[in-house]
């Protein structure tokens, strides 16, 4: 486990990641911002920036793809951080929070709507 968070956290697998993700928004909590991303049940991804004053950093909206390999969350987006595929550990804390870790160490919390 890469965080310890107590009994009740799981670290999620391949199949467990689908099921939590797949057709449901996903909003992370990171650097002080709430974004929300939404997880196509096809393999597509959409996050939306626009409302929380990142557009003049980035595209406020994009879509990207988003698959699961080595049970981790993988997504890529056309143009947001230049292209690169990020891949995410998830640990489930309750039935609708999660808390997530990076390749690169950075780490967050998120909250499963829908």
């Amino acid at each position: 486990s890469f965080l310890s968070v107590g009994a009740l956290a799981a670290e999620l697998g391949n199949a467990a990641i689908k099921e939590t993700i797949s057709g449901r928004k996903v909003v992370l909590s990171t650097m002080g911002f709430n974004f929300p991303l939404f997880y196509g049940a096809n393999g597509q991804v959409t996050g939306d920036g626009s409302n929380v004053g990142l557009a003049k950093y980035f595209t406020p909206k994009e879509t990207g793809r988003w698959w699961v390999a080595n049970d981790k969350l993988c997504q890529q987006f056309p143009t947001w951080y230049m292209g690169k595929t990020w891949c995410f550990e998830l640990e489930k804390v309750s039935d609708k929070r999660l808390r997530w870790q990076r390749d690169d160490g950075f780490t967050g919390k998120a909250q499963i709507s829908g």
